[in-house]
């Protein structure tokens, strides 16, 4: 198994596997770790890319303002051409990509994501008060604040003491985030909104969601698929707000088939 791990002046990337470029992008509040059993199964069939986004894990020493700021840096030293897959906070930054540096992105695959994460009635989403909350939090106690953020995302699960117990794990094996990151990413998920750009991605697009998300609610499904009528969807009927650790295997399997059947 092909393996490497490099550490730029600016972010951590870990690549293993042969085949297809597949990047991987985390979530808020998260690291690359989360993706460890998924990149085992899915380097398989992919060069697999796991990057630490700015400010978190171990590219905790650096941060961003913007999307656009996010987006460069990890375009700056990712594969030419791959296929994105983004969780979350992660699925907004791989469909800003999608959006702005089409020529970067022959597949789109977001999970457990929204193109606008705040509610906004009648969209469904986070409350902009629980937003704001957190933001608050974060100046008072940010590992607290993570700690709740990690139980909130698998809050639902029939195996949520399991994901939660994965999650704390992964988050804690790398440097915690930086406070300025974070702050910057709670920005991004109660300001940018792509609904109406949405029909404007070219690429082929596969949506995952879990059908017990609390912070991702599944009637979104249906929304971003009227938005955007071209694109796939999938729904984890056991999972919440991380199907890849939730239902491994299936997810791996659509991942997989989208990937080389699309």
């Amino acid at each position: 198994m092909v393996q490497t791990e490099r550490q730029s002046t600016e972010l951590h990337w870990q690549s293993i596997g042969e085949g297809k470029d597949l990047v991987l992008l985390h979530g808020w509040g998260m690291n690359g770790a989360v993706w460890q059993q998924t990149a085992e199964v899915l380097s398989q069939h992919f060069r697999v890319h796991i990057v630490d986004l700015p400010g978190f894990g171990h590219s905790h020493h650096t941060s961003f303002q913007t999307l656009d700021d996010l987006t460069e840096q990890v375009l700056s030293h990712a594969p030419e051409q791959a296929i994105w897959l983004g969780w979350s906070l992660g699925g907004l930054v791989a469909s800003h990509i999608a959006l702005h540096h089409p020529a970067r992105i022959h597949g789109l695959i977001t999970v457990a994501s929204s193109p606008c994460f705040s509610a906004k009635k009648p969209w469904r989403g986070i409350q902009p008060k629980v937003l704001k909350a957190f933001s608050a939090q974060l100046m008072e106690d940010f590992q607290l604040t993570i700690e709740r953020f990690i139980a909130l995302q698998a809050m639902g699960s029939p195996s949520a003491r399991q994901d939660l117990k994965a999650l704390k794990q992964a988050v804690l094996s790398r440097p915690a985030p930086n406070q300025q990151a974070l702050l910057a990413g709670l920005q991004l998920l109660a300001d940018v909104d792509y609904r109406d750009q949405l029909q404007h991605v070219c690429t082929p697009t596969l949506h995952m969601y879990g059908r017990l998300d609390g912070l991702v609610p599944i009637q979104v499904a249906e929304d971003v698929s009227s938005l955007m009528p071209s694109s796939q969807s999938f729904v984890f009927s056991q999972s919440s707000h991380a199907p890849f650790m939730t239902e491994l295997d299936s997810f791996c399997q659509q991942v997989t088939e989208f990937a080389y059947l699309k």
